[in-house]
Order: C-alpha cells, then structure tokens, then sequence
C-alpha cells in the first residue's frame, strides 16, 4: 500500500513539474517576442472608479464657498436682533416681521441640516442614502415653508403662538 502512495505522489509531482515548466516557458517567449511592448505608467496604475480616483473640484459658484459660508454667518448673526424685535414689537401690527422671522429659521435650519448631510451622507460613499437625504431635506424645507406661511397668513402667527406658550 505505501507503494501506491509513493507512485501516486512521484506521479502528482512530475506532472505539476511539468506543466509549471511549460507555462514558464510560454510567458518567457511571450515577454521575449518584438509583439509585446511592455509600457510604463508613472506613479503606477490607476483604476477608475475606486477610491482611487481624485476628488473632482467643482466649479467656481457664488453659492458655494466663501458667500455661502458668508451667508451663513449673517443669518445667524442677524437672528438674533431679528428675534428680539418680533417679540418686542406686536405680531399683529407687524406681520413681516413675522413673516421674515419665520422664512429665517426655517433657512437656517436648512443649512445646518445640509451641512450635516454633505459632511456625514457624501454622495461618494454613500450613492443613494446621500442624495435621498438631500431631496428629503428640500421637501421638507418647503413643506414647513408652506406650514409657516399658512400659520401666519391665517392663524395667530409664529411670534405670538410662541409668546402664548411662554406665559402658557
């Protein structure tokens, strides 16, 4: 029997023996041949469509960058004085002011929100999460710009509802 097993094992290995020589030989000759030009990539090869691939630069927009993040900082700087007035003025006499008021917060809220969602759900990693939260956001911005107008043009108005609830 441990004749068999030897057998087995000579034959095995003479085999596999073989056929990596035969292989060997065959991409020696290929790589030897004038056919095969063998070109060189600096830095390497690149895939697309990996993480690979360098992050695109967007154009140049006046909503984006330094406006934007100049925006920003004056509607948040702007509500407060903005919030004191229409508290300390009357809603009623005053409906801008109430108005603005509310267009203002319902804006800031939007870009806190979509910084949070460019930050954390970037379309790059995350290819439908991302750009679903987005265009949630949006219809949720304009469903609660549609509320807030509705409340103020016909009920009491945002300042108010927010006074009666303070001395509530």
């Amino acid at each position: 029997m441990s004749s068999s097993l030897l057998l087995r094992n000579t034959l095995h290995r003479a085999v596999a023996r073989r056929s990596v020589l035969r292989s060997a030989s065959a991409v020696q000759a290929r790589y030897a041949s004038d056919s095969y030009q063998a070109t060189y990539v600096p830095g390497g090869p690149v895939y697309k469509g990996t993480v690979n691939d360098p992050t695109t630069f967007p154009p140049p927009s006046r909503v984006h960058g330094s406006y934007h993040w100049a925006f920003e900082r004056l509607l948040s700087a702007g509500l407060v004085p903005l919030t004191v007035a229409a508290f300390v003025t009357s809603p009623s006499t005053y409906p801008v002011l109430d108005g603005i008021l509310g267009v203002s917060l319902v804006m800031h809220s939007h870009i806190g929100f979509d910084s949070m969602i460019v930050d954390y759900l970037h379309p790059r990693k995350f290819p439908v999460l991302g750009p679903t939260a987005t265009w949630a956001l949006r219809t949720a911005t304009v469903a609660t710009l549609v509320g807030v107008y509705q409340f103020n043009t016909n009920d009491i108005g945002l300042t108010e509802l927010i006074a009666k609830v303070w001395t509530a």
